[in-house]
């Protein structure tokens, strides 16, 4: 029996060979985030992903002006998208599948320049069964197309530093540029790259780590000449993006506490979403990293120092959050495939595999809801359902908390469609350029007339009315009593009927 595993095995490995380096990782990659891509409900995060993806451009500028421009570009982008594809869960995800597809293939062909062939396809095999490539695989936010560009700047580097030319650096340019505008932090990737263009310069690319076709030296000194002027282009978009993002960081992070030491010790769990597989690729990749020597200088960059520059960021500001760092898991991985390339490829086969196993509860989990603690999801499309099936002409609804980052009004709006009349609002969000919209300074006056009161409450509530705080809540008492109550996953939906005496 054993012999008939090793065989197999051995089979597939010879199939594998035959393919083009970067086509099994892409090709799995691409299967196991599509599976299961509409299963969970859009998630808080998402649905902002959703409410500005779907404004004007004029509106987005508002938007950016006001709290998110770090993000403003990826809404563009996504409201292009959304213009041809529509607005469904499962067409506002796609972007990040076929980026992190693309990240997987590109990760196959870094590999084989760094390391080998072997090395190169089981970096990618083995990223694309991580659970965090299929959580933020399956996500409306820009963490995959960072990935995606983070991984094709490095490529672009290694082939500007192998055959310099300014077509290749044009190239490593735009998709720094890119890199910079959908996501200022994962920028931080450009420190390895400028510690590689230093000492390729300096020593020449191969103690830089980067194989080089044989060519004279008159070139070297012009390396690190080039990559600053690649990087201009990415100074003059980012630089303004970062300023006023610096000026939002106290509405864009107000959620965020400073980074302590036993931060970092959970990270690798944080960014591959699973403690598990995080630990065993930390080990796998410690070992290649070890065997790979000065060739490790670019991967093991490409982790390290994004991470200790965020880290230390957020000993002093509230930045630390693991997923802005879920670009740096590729280069991990490659490092990985540099340990599983030394062994016999079955035996790298059954590591791959392992890894799979070992994330599959967690990838279950993220395909049931995006949420964290999984055992915590939020049913909003179970809440609009609830108001669709009993709703009245001239009905209200009300929400409690309006300010959260829950985005009670957002994830109703978006399952309902036609949702009863926003009675408390004043200036939408869109309006305002925010979020959030805002409430009527008076909610008695604005609730006169109103006979029917859908009011959506966040957590599970016996007396959602209790749960209303402020002049909100003693508005809805004075004048409403509850006629029924729905309780869903993280929400709690009344029927709130105006009193006789009213």
């Amino acid at each position: 029996m054993g012999q008939l595993s090793e065989r197999s095995a051995g089979a597939a490995w010879e199939h594998l060979r035959r393919l083009p380096v970067w086509l099994p990782p892409a090709l799995l990659t691409l299967a196991v985030t599509v599976t299961g891509l509409g299963s969970a409900q859009l998630w808080r995060d998402e649905l902002a992903t959703w409410s500005a993806a779907t404004r004007s451009p004029g509106d987005l500028a508002r938007l950016a002006g006001t709290i998110d421009a770090a993000t403003g570009p990826y809404y563009l982008l996504m409201h292009l998208w959304t213009r041809v594809f529509g607005d469904s869960t499962i067409a506002l995800r796609v972007p990040a599948v076929l980026a992190m597809t693309v990240a997987a293939g590109l990760l196959a062909v870094l590999g084989a320049w760094l390391v080998d062939r072997r090395g190169g396809l089981f970096a990618g095999l083995l990223f694309a069964v991580l659970p965090g490539t299929s959580r933020y695989g399956q996500e409306a936010r820009p963490y995959a197309l960072a990935t995606m560009l983070a991984v094709l700047a490095t490529v672009l580097l290694v082939t500007a530093l192998r055959r310099p030319s300014w077509s290749r650096w044009a190239g490593y340019a735009a998709a720094v540029a890119a890199l910079g505008l959908i996501h200022l932090i994962a920028l931080t990737v450009l420190a390895a790259h400028a510690l590689v263009v230093l000492i390729a310069w300096w020593r020449g690319p191969a103690p830089a780590g980067i194989a080089t076709p044989a060519q004279p030296d008159a070139g070297r000194d012009r390396r690190v000449w080039r990559w600053l002027v690649a990087v201009v282009p990415v100074a003059l978009l980012a630089g303004p993006l970062l300023i006023k993002a610096r000026t939002q960081q106290s509405r864009q992070l107000n959620w965020v506490h400073l980074a302590r030491l036993d931060d970092l010790t959970a990270l690798p769990g944080g960014v591959t979403q699973s403690s598990v597989v995080g630990g065993l690729l930390v080990g796998v990749a410690a070992l290649g990293a070890a065997r790979l020597g000065r060739r490790a200088l670019l991967p093991v960059g490409a982790v390290l120092l994004p991470v200790l520059l965020l880290f230390a960021a957020g000993t002093v500001v509230p930045l630390w959050v693991p997923r802005y760092l879920v670009f740096v898991v590729p280069f991990a991985c490659l490092l990985a495939g540099a340990a599983l390339a030394a062994v016999a490829a079955p035996a790298a086969l059954v590591v791959v595999v392992l890894a799979g196993l070992l994330g599959l509860p967690d990838q279950a989990a993220l395909r049931r809801t995006h949420e964290w603690p999984r055992s915590a999801p939020v049913d909003y499309a179970g809440a609009a359902r609830v108001i669709a099936d009993g709703q009245r002409p001239g009905d209200a609804v009300v929400y409690s908390p309006r300010h959260s980052w829950l985005f009670l009004d957002l994830g109703i709006e978006y399952h309902l469609g036609d949702p009863p009349r926003d009675v408390l609002v004043t200036e939408d969000e869109v309006r305002r350029g925010d979020l959030w919209a805002a409430e009527c300074p008076e909610p008695a006056r604005c609730l006169a007339g109103t006979t029917r009161v859908w009011l959506v409450v966040s957590g599970r509530h016996a007396e959602p009315l209790a749960a209303v705080s402020g002049a909100k809540g003693d508005a809805l008492r004075a004048d409403f009593t509850v006629t029924q109550v729905w309780q869903r996953p993280g929400l709690t939906v009344a029927l709130l009927t105006s009193r006789p005496d009213r």
